[in-house]
């Protein structure tokens, strides 16, 4: 395996052992800039409104994402890994 790939399992599973949003927002605090958190959830949030049906304009509107960047988010939630759709809160 290479280092890299080494280095994204690690992540990944250090994600998978936060229990709660408490621990959540512990660990991407350390991993992450105020920016990044802000930047990723911005794209969830979007999704989330995509898949309440909202209009780009709306979803534009309510999160302050750029268009290029929603443009991403629409793309890989309507064809992507599934995430999106699986991972997301549906309330």
């Amino acid at each position: 395996m290479k280092e890299s790939a080494q280095m994204v399992s690690l992540l990944y599973k250090t994600i998978l052992n936060c229990k709660t949003e408490q621990d959540c927002a512990a660990l991407f605090g350390d991993l992450c800039t105020y920016q990044e958190i802000e930047k990723m959830a911005q794209r969830a949030a979007a999704a989330k409104l995509l898949a309440e049906g909202k209009t780009y304009a709306e979803i534009i509107e309510q999160t302050g994402i750029s268009s290029a960047t929603l443009s991403r988010v629409s793309k890989e939630y309507r064809h992507g890994r599934g995430g999106y759709v699986k991972f997301l809160p549906k309330n």
